[in-house]
């Protein structure tokens, strides 16, 4: 069933280009790479309010390790004190997925902002010509109701 969400998730997808956060020792990381490689790294879940499953990444130490062998590179971005620091000034609710998309974006020099743009009408970050999905650890990609409506 997760190969046939991811499937369908790929064929609406803006971009099969992502820019994947884990945290190890104490530090963030992000990892550029692409469907192919994400494609291992996710797990069916159940999707909250009846939407039936959700495609997830939850980034365990089994995803961190294919990650780190299959990326087409891997960054540091910060630490994880810094990330729960930005995380707390981004809203009412703790958002350590719009620190890390904020952080990413402004590691690449450019402004963030957020947004609630679709995953099928452009990626969230555009660097060097190249649209990127952002995805941060406990992130979800989309559920079965949001893709059957596609």
């Amino acid at each position: 069933m997760l190969k046939n969400l991811f499937s369908i998730y790929e064929r609406h997808a803006y971009t099969h280009n992502y820019i994947m956060g884990y945290t190890e020792h104490g530090k963030v990381y992000m990892a550029l790479t692409t469907s192919a490689v994400v494609a291992d790294v996710l797990t069916l879940d159940t999707a909250s309010r009846g939407a039936g499953k959700s495609i997830r990444y939850k980034a365990t130490s089994a995803d961190v390790r294919t990650l780190k062998r299959n990326a087409l590179e891997i960054r540091f971005l910060c630490s994880t004190d810094y990330l729960e620091a930005v995380a707390h000034t981004l809203g009412k609710q703790v958002n350590r997925g719009a620190a890390f998309e904020k952080l990413v974006t402004e590691y690449f020099g450019q402004t963030w902002k957020k947004d609630s743009v679709p995953f099928t009408k452009a990626g969230d970050i555009e660097v060097d010509g190249i649209a990127y999905q952002i995805k941060y650890k406990n992130a979800t990609f989309a559920n079965e109701r949001q893709l059957m409506a596609l």
